[in-house]
């Protein structure tokens, strides 16, 4: 369901923007339809006026229908979530923890400068 309303997102978003750029410039020349024989007056004017509000309209209406269609697809939660069981009860003592095989690099820095103050200096 998802894939067949980008697809047709996609299609109504190409057809916009050749709307747009069919429509005649006011002296920009960003528009690819300021001349030419394609139309003509007033019946160009209106014919893109009124493509470019429906398909603006169309565009409004699959975006909002793919954020619906996205938004059912999640999993409901609380806007404040409810902390874990475990730390709702009475805390615990906080333990030191478990030295790693090569510790975090705090504690190699530590274990290095103990070596270094424990050894003396070759000289002596």
């Amino acid at each position: 369901m998802q894939t067949v309303l980008i697809v047709i997102h996609l299609m109504i978003v190409i057809a916009l923007v050749v709307t747009v750029l069919l429509q005649r410039s006011e002296g920009g020349a960003l528009g690819v339809g300021g001349g030419g024989g394609f139309m003509t007056g007033r019946g160009q004017a209106n014919v893109l006026t009124r493509a470019t509000a429906v398909l603006a309209a169309l565009f409004f209406f699959t975006s909002l229908t793919l954020t619906i269609v996205a938004k059912f697809g999640q999993a409901r939660s609380p806007i404040v979530n409810a902390p874990p069981a475990a730390t709702q009860s009475a805390p615990a003592a906080p333990q030191a923890p478990a030295p790693a095989q090569g510790g975090s690099l705090l504690d190699q820095l530590r274990q290095m400068e103990n070596q270094r103050q424990s050894t003396p200096p070759a000289g002596q």
